[in-house]
């Protein structure tokens, strides 16, 4: 029989109801496949786990945080495998570490180095079906770690390729991949097929449904990837490797909030100065999300980044350094930034295109703050006052939205 692995993330698992519901599921994929299930921990509990550990240290150790975020997965993993026994189906419960995922040393947002997979391989030799914690591994120095939030999607992927599983299922709360987040902008069309590079460039550029690192797995071992409500029996999202037969067009829209502008203003015009501001704030850990510089005259330039809004304290400690160290004459912030990303093959290269989503922008009173486009993406930051109105154009504007009614 042919391998597949499937996901249940936390809302498909949040009640006792829900998790005979998944356990129903793999019953009946396991009458025509061999199953490896992967979950996450149930509904909002690694949310509740945080949450009380701030309560008790505002600044836990990364280390003590991973042992306690892992519970969740575990308690999972444990009450799926007995639903799976309610079906009198023989099921194993394992964490990361049993199964032998291996990760380097970073607590919180480890990577996965290898996957030995010998218990299940074993567990599938002898006809059980192997349920398995994502999210989690063990470090070199046999130390429990996570994977960073979404690292599910990520243990899923991972075994999928290590273990040369033909399909993997990812089951959800949503009917697929949408053209729009169905829940802010209802009427948004679902997509039943995209390539691997544009779930890849939508994950990328905010969209929830699968985490970017899980995409990138999916993209390299060319992994069929099915996204699927776990609450129905609806066809999903099949994101595979495409053929380039069609003509170029918007598939997406994503976007991504809270974002930081931040520009040093009149940088001394110096090689050295934009590698060693970046690697201060890359060293300490910044998540760069863009950045790009203007020339203010002859001899000085202004230096400006793009990046979350929750590190902005983080971030203008590291440059208020800067500007003593190097001279630089103020800083400029923004506080209310947003992402706008259209999102298919060739868009960010077709005129047509382009064309388009500036005059539907335009037309809107759209300002734009600043432009960047790639093959497969033309990303626009704006100001969060005319995010929403700004999607719902281009939805309209690229048939992205079912016709009322």
């Amino acid at each position: 029989m042919s391998l597949i692995v499937m996901k249940f993330g936390g809302t498909s698992l949040a009640t006792p109801e829900l998790l005979l519901n998944a356990a129903r599921k793999v019953a009946r994929a396991r009458k025509k496949n061999d199953i490896i299930v992967v979950v996450s921990a149930m509904g909002k509990t690694t949310d509740k786990l945080f949450s009380m550990s701030k309560k008790i240290n505002v600044k836990p150790k990364a280390r003590e945080t991973d042992m306690l975020l892992t519970a969740g997965e575990r308690i999972s993993v444990a009450l799926l495998s007995m639903a799976l026994g309610r079906l009198n189906l023989e099921a194993a419960s394992y964490t990361g570490s049993q199964v032998g995922i291996i990760t380097d040393n970073k607590h919180t947002n480890a990577r996965i180095l290898k996957i030995k997979g010998d218990r299940i391989k074993k567990a599938l030799a002898d006809k059980k079906i192997p349920v398995v914690c994502g999210f989690q591994g063990v470090s070199q120095d046999k130390e429990i770690t996570t994977l960073g939030r979404g690292g599910s999607d990520t243990t899923a992927l991972a075994l999928s390729a290590a273990l040369k599983a033909e399909k993997c299922m990812i089951y959800t709360d949503v009917d697929g991949v949408f053209a729009e987040d169905p829940n802010e902008f209802p009427g948004a069309k679902k997509i039943n097929r995209l390539s691997y590079n544009e779930m890849l460039e939508l994950s990328s550029r905010g969209a929830q449904v699968l985490h970017p690192r899980a995409s990138c797995i999916a993209a390299k071992y060319k992994i069929p990837v099915e996204i699927r409500n776990s609450l129905n029996n609806k066809s999903g999202t099949l994101i595979t490797d495409l053929e380039d037969i069609e003509k170029p067009r918007p598939k997406a829209i994503t976007h991504s909030k809270s974002l930081y502008l931040v520009t040093l203003v009149q940088v001394p015009r110096k090689p050295h100065y934009v590698s060693q501001i970046l690697t201060e704030l890359t060293n300490e850990g910044v998540h760069l999300k863009f950045f790009f510089h203007g020339v203010s005259h002859a001899k000085k330039f202004d230096l400006s980044f793009i990046t979350p809004l929750n590190e902005c304290e983080q971030i203008k400690t590291i440059l208020n350094k800067a500007i003593k160290r190097i001279g630089v004459d103020h800083i400029e912030e923004a506080l209310d930034i947003c992402s706008l990303s259209v999102i298919g093959r060739g868009v960010g290269s077709n005129h047509e295109i382009l064309s388009a989503t500036f005059n539907t922008l335009a037309k809107t009173k759209t300002h734009i703050e600043l432009i960047t486009t790639s093959e497969l993406s033309i990303n626009i930051f704006l100001r969060k006052k005319a995010l929403n109105k700004a999607i719902r154009a281009l939805l309209i504007k690229f048939h992205l939205r079912r016709t009322p009614g």
